[in-house]
């Protein structure tokens, strides 16, 4: 009798390596799924919780990122800097990074006013934006930024910047600035309209869900693929052929 389902040396070394890859992937997608779910109720819950005092020089950030603030001092927009390749409902433009002087004049930290278009990257293009004497309002703490691989470094020189580093903003500008955090300021309105502030990501993309799905099916058909070119025709014909009764014959005549 032959058998209705042989595999093949070489098929099986390929396939069975790779739908174990692929619901691995599967898997992996669904763990990535519920963190990132996880990590943007996270970052409602911080932002929209009651303020909380600026960290201590030395404090864990960590622990305050995207917490709210309330805070008080004056803008040096002598010292603005420009966070180039921004983009605001698909208008290319910039951030504008001014240092918050505080209070005691002893200390500054960078607050992220928010997003222009390249036309109003000129301060006098959005004068009525430029907020002068001592000003009080909300921002959500932020860990410093690094360079990603796709990144080019920043141009000091040119006040060009592509990541918010505090440290060489520090150096550039010869300001005591807070270097462990920066600051987005909350969305508000301002004279001019400019900056647009807000800039906080909270809602990070999560297709994950899709993902896993892709993986999951990519793997069963695989499978099936694998069954089917074993299946043997020969025995599938016989086992048909041995299940079908026999036709009674026609008596002969006498």
């Amino acid at each position: 009798m032959k058998l209705l389902f042989k595999p093949k040396f070489w098929p099986t070394v390929f396939t069975v390596p790779a739908v174990i890859f692929m619901l691995a992937l599967c898997v992996w997608q669904v763990q990535r799924m519920y963190w990132k779910e996880g990590l943007i109720h996270e970052r409602v819950e911080r932002t929209t919780a009651a303020a909380i005092a600026l960290p201590a020089p030395g404090a864990d950030i960590d622990e305050v990122d995207f917490r709210r603030v309330t805070l008080s001092g004056h803008f040096d927009h002598a010292h603005e800097f420009y966070m180039a390749a921004r983009s605001q409902n698909g208008n290319v433009g910039y951030w504008i990074v001014t240092p918050l002087i505080a209070d005691d004049g002893k200390s500054a930290v960078l607050v992220n006013r928010g997003w222009v278009p390249d036309e109003r990257k000129d301060p006098a293009r959005r004068a009525e934006g430029q907020l002068a004497g001592d000003v009080t309002f909300d921002a959500i703490i932020r860990q410093p930024q690094k360079q990603s691989w796709f990144q080019p470094p920043n141009e000091p020189l040119n006040n060009r910047w592509f990541y918010l580093s505090p440290a060489e903003m520090a150096l550039a500008s010869g300001l005591p600035l807070r270097e462990d955090f920066y600051l987005d300021a909350v969305k508000a309105d301002l004279p001019g309209g400019f900056p647009i502030g807000g800039q906080t990501r909270i809602n990070l993309p999560n297709d994950h869900l899709t993902y896993a799905v892709t993986w999951g099916s990519l793997a069963l058909a695989l499978l099936v693929i694998y069954v089917m070119f074993h299946l043997n025709p020969g025995a599938l014909a016989a086992t048909g052929a041995s299940a079908t009764p026999a036709a009674p014959k026609e008596d002969q005549p006498s």
